[in-house]
């Protein structure tokens, strides 16, 4: 199946560009959070960031330090959110590798990252299943 992200690249759908790359396009969200709201592509459409090669990867982090250059120019600021929902169940919506870059200012309304979780309360800490956790994936246990 051919994604939107895939008809961008192909030029069958018009997008508004903002930077680009050998291996990476980055253009504006038609529905953005705020002004610049823009996105991160790599050019070979995979849906997870773990299917992009090392050289895939680099070049779209390259992609994303580019665009928050010229965003933090035309908005003046070095701050940004910067987002990958990687994979349906993580709220992505086209099923391809895409980066949230998200100019940040004095009073633009944005939030942190726990609003995007609004309904849940942060509480304390439960540091055993912290330990149990970093436990398995640092020494590969479960």
């Amino acid at each position: 199946m051919v994604t939107l992200f895939e008809k961008i690249l192909r030029g069958e759908i018009p997008s508004h560009p903002v930077a680009e790359g050998k291996d990476w396009f980055a253009f504006l969200d038609i529905f953005p959070r705020r002004s610049g709201h823009t996105l991160v592509i790599p050019r070979r459409g995979v849906q997870r960031l773990s299917e992009l090669n090392s050289h895939e990867q680099a070049a779209l982090m390259e992609g994303v330090t580019e665009v928050q250059k010229t965003l933090g120019v035309y908005f003046s600021t070095t701050d940004f959110t910067v987002c990958i929902h990687d994979g349906p169940l993580a709220g992505q919506e086209v099923p391809h590798v895409h980066v949230h870059v998200i100019p940040r200012t004095e009073g633009d309304g944005g939030s942190t990252l726990m609003a995007m979780w609004p309904s849940q309360s942060p509480g304390e800490p439960n540091h055993a299943e912290l330990v149990r956790l970093s436990s398995a994936l640092h020494g590969g246990g479960k």
